[in-house]
């Protein structure tokens, strides 16, 4: 055996000692190289101590190491590099602790879930898209049948085409050409005689008969007897009478300001608005009438139909009143 160690089993000095070394080296002091850092001679301590836990982050750590090493002369990549190895225990405590954590169990439950809907929405959409090709292919297929031949329609053989194909003889469609719609004869064939009794003769025209022949020949007990009556004439007169007038007058006088309003029988509006004192109203409409009067002290007097009422008479609220005239 040479007794010769491998490079992986060489230990290298922790990043700290190799740091102080090369700043004793130098002559430097703590301060020195915090000054030149611009870091608090804390900070310097505690890398050279290894207590990492000080700086705020790895990059930081990894920046300050950095810095550090160039300042005494050492190989910044390899302080580095022996620093990360220093570093892996704990970055895999701290994933341990991660892992540990309820809150990352949760999450990973959730990311899983997550994922497997996704791959169920996926086959979803799949299935659906396979059973559409599936429907048109099927529908496609029966389209493609061959259609059942159409019949076509027998050939309808006219006179003037001649005997059908059979050899049968084909009678012609004749029309009654008499108003009667009397029958026309068969034709005779050829060759053949027709006798003079067989003739028919043909048909005398009707004589118009004369109006009144029918009541000549009736009895004249019979005859119908033709009485004149005015009754229609009075009932189109009766219905040709102009029917009653409906038509109604109202006067009102008004002793102060008052707002009044008149509305007749189809709803229409005859007057709505503001009456100064000493004016009068005089209106005609259709009966009845409806009267909405805003103020009855102001009401000098009112007359219907030539007639005075006492608007007392009427039912009367916070000086309103509001009624209606018929006829």
């Amino acid at each position: 055996m040479t007794g010769d160690v491998e490079p992986d089993q060489v230990t290298a000095e922790p990043v700290g000692e190799q740091l102080r070394q090369g700043r004793e080296r130098l002559g430097l002091s703590v301060s020195a190289i915090a000054d030149e850092q611009h870091l608090r001679p804390s900070v310097i301590q505690a890398i050279e101590n290894g207590d990492y836990s000080k700086i705020d982050s790895e990059l930081f750590l990894k920046g300050y190491v950095r810095a550090y090493a160039r300042q005494v002369g050492l190989d910044a990549d390899a302080v580095i590099a022996d620093l990360n190895r220093e570093l892996e225990p704990a970055r895999q405590q701290r994933e341990q602790e991660h892992q540990a954590s309820p809150l990352v169990s949760i999450e990973r439950k959730k990311r899983r879930k997550r994922q497997v809907a996704k791959v169920l929405l996926a086959l979803l959409v799949v299935a659906l898209v396979a059973y559409l090709i599936a429907g048109y292919l099927a529908e496609q297929g029966e389209d493609g049948e061959a259609a059942p031949e159409a019949e076509t329609p027998a050939e309808t053989v006219t006179p003037e085409q001649g005997p059908a194909a059979d050899g049968q003889d084909v009678q012609p469609v004749t029309e009654p050409n008499d108003e009667f719609g009397a029958a026309e004869q068969p034709l005779p064939e050829e060759g053949s005689t027709v006798l003079e009794s067989e003739r028919v003769p043909p048909a005398e025209p009707l004589e118009p008969e004369p109006i009144g022949a029918e009541l000549d020949e009736l009895p004249a007990d019979r005859v119908p007897a033709v009485t004149q009556s005015t009754e229609p004439a009075l009932q189109e007169e009766q219905l040709l009478a102009p029917a009653a007038t409906t038509e109604a007058r109202l006067q009102i006088a008004f002793s102060g300001d008052c707002w009044v309003q008149v509305t007749d029988a189809g709803g229409s509006r005859l007057v709505s608005g503001l009456r100064r004192s000493g004016e009068q109203l005089d209106v005609t409409g259709d009966a009845p009438l409806t009267v909405v009067i805003g103020a009855v002290s102001a009401v000098e007097s009112i007359r219907f139909q030539g007639e005075a009422l006492n608007i007392g008479d009427f039912r009367v609220v916070n000086n309103r009143s509001e009624f209606t005239l018929e006829l």
